[in-house]
């Protein structure tokens, strides 16, 4: 765990600071400098995109990760390292084409509940294919085991990007159709860096040669858009199906309330991106042994770590309420009913990376089949009878399901399960004091009554979880940057 440990602290630290940049834009900025409907319109956008976006890289961001170290010789490998920087074109270009040829009618389609979305249809695409070029990219670097620079792009880079639009809005420098205009370059600029850094790591040699097993790694590719767009699918969906079914305004409501929830996923994120290549590794050495260790003790210190934020945000979601805009609050059910999805999540530590690695990759896409399918019509179910917090219910119940299925199948197919002793102890203590502090608040202004409970929280938990032993990982960093 010793490199999974020092990335995933410095993804952690760099996927933080974004996480606080995205909270300053997401919860003052964005609600105080644009109206709701053009917050809404935003997040519309961005999250249409993200849906388009394993389509625009056709799986190769997975594929490369899964398949780059079965390649023993450099012509092989140059050829394959080919195919992926070109493979995404067989699809950006037909979805190009269809985009232009019946634009008016993918247009009316989007549009008729909000017509403000009509002019933005061509922002999607184009966000589409660079956010696709910039994972694949990055999954580039990961190759290489270098995962800090390009966590920095994903998270930091478009979010200061942001925030410095925001303000030339708020001064009256650009109209708000420029600041949707600057976000897209935003992204193409992030992209182009991205493929700089790439290449510095290791500049592609074009190859057009035989690569072997050249089937299997199409084959992958083409199932794995289909199991990427289903993982998108169930994190965007919801805010597509708001911007669709009901008013768009209630998508910078339900967008405000799935950023604090999110804050969850950020350990899970950061650890992610080096636990991927290293996954694939073992799957490809046969190393049960240390795929094994790497499963638990990922899930472990995830849930130690995301059960600390859980209750950080649960605690203070009242007080955080009373400083955001009054229409703002009726979110507040949706981060309670998103933060417990999100704690789920990150029990599953390295799961997905094990199920996209390994030879049983195609269960997944019969997994997301289905999930997809309960996620549209558990949405367009609760959505028009509950609204936002529908939206969150539906979410949830299709992440609980799909993570249910997907560790009892790395079970049967490995031998293996991350829930152990000192999982059901973590969690314990997780409820126990989210019981004991919930309906215990401060007197003060909602900023300080925050820090007085999270200080006493941090204090709490901290120690508890130093002196249990619960984690040797966690415990060696608690001694090493706090000297306990």
């Amino acid at each position: 765990m010793g490199i999974v440990i020092t990335q995933s602290y410095k993804n952690t630290i760099s996927t933080y600071l974004g996480f606080a940049l995205g909270g300053i834009n997401t919860l003052f900025l964005f609600t105080n400098f644009l109206t709701d409907t053009y917050y809404g319109l935003v997040a519309f956008v961005l999250s249409t995109a993200n849906i388009m976006m394993p389509f625009m890289a056709f799986g190769v961001h997975n594929t490369l990760i899964k398949y780059y170290s079965r390649f023993k010789t450099k012509d092989a490998l140059n050829s394959f390292l080919t195919l992926m920087l070109f493979l995404p074109l067989a699809l950006i270009i037909p979805i190009g084409l269809v985009g232009f040829l019946g634009y008016e009618a993918i247009t009316n389609a989007l549009a008729q509940e909000n017509t403000i979305i009509k002019d933005y249809v061509w922002h999607i695409y184009i966000l589409a294919i660079a956010m696709a070029y910039f994972e694949i990219f990055y999954a580039w670097s990961k190759t290489q085991l270098q995962t800090v620079f390009g966590n920095v792009m994903k998270e930091v880079f478009h979010r200061v990007g942001v925030m410095l639009l925001l303000g030339a809005v708020y001064l009256e420098f650009i109209t708000v159709d420029n600041f949707i205009n600057g976000i897209v370059i935003i992204y193409i600029l992030r992209l182009i860096i991205m493929k700089g850094f790439a290449y510095s790591v290791r500049f592609p040699v074009l190859k057009f040669n035989y690569i072997p097993n050249l089937k299997a790694i199409l084959k992958y590719a083409g199932l794995i858009i289909i199991a990427g767009s289903i993982a998108t699918l169930i994190l965007d969906i919801d805010k597509f199906m708001i911007g669709y079914l009901i008013e768009i305004e209630e998508v910078a409501y339900y967008s405000v309330a799935i950023f604090i929830a999110t804050v969850i996923a950020v350990p899970q994120r950061a650890m992610h991106q080096i636990m991927m290549p290293l996954t694939a590794i073992y799957l490809n050495d046969k190393n049960s042994v240390a795929l094994k260790d790497l499963y638990i003790r990922s899930s472990l210190n995830l849930l130690i770590i995301s059960g600390f934020i859980f209750l950080c945000i649960v605690l203070n979601i009242n007080e955080l309420y009373k400083i955001l805009p009054v229409q703002f609050e009726s979110g507040l059910y949706v981060v309670l009913i998103i933060s417990l999805a999100k704690l789920y999540d990150n029990i599953l530590g390295n799961n997905n990376a094990i199920l996209f690695n390994s030879d049983y990759y195609r269960v997944i896409i019969y997994f997301g089949v289905l999930l997809a399918l309960l996620t549209i019509a558990f949405n367009v179910v609760l959505i028009p009878k509950y609204g936002i917090n529908g939206a969150a219910i539906a979410t949830f119940l299709a992440i609980a399901i799909y993570n249910t299925l997907k560790v009892l199948y790395v079970k049967a197919k490995f031998k293996m399960q991350p829930i152990n002793a000192k999982t059901l102890k973590v969690l314990f203590l997780i409820f126990l004091l989210g019981g004991l502090f919930y309906f215990w608040d401060f007197t003060f202004h909602p900023l300080l009554n925050i820090g007085l409970k999270t200080g006493l929280l941090t204090l709490i938990y901290l120690v508890v979880i130093f002196k249990l032993n619960i984690s040797e990982d966690i415990n060696n960093q608690l001694q090493k940057y706090l000297k306990l």
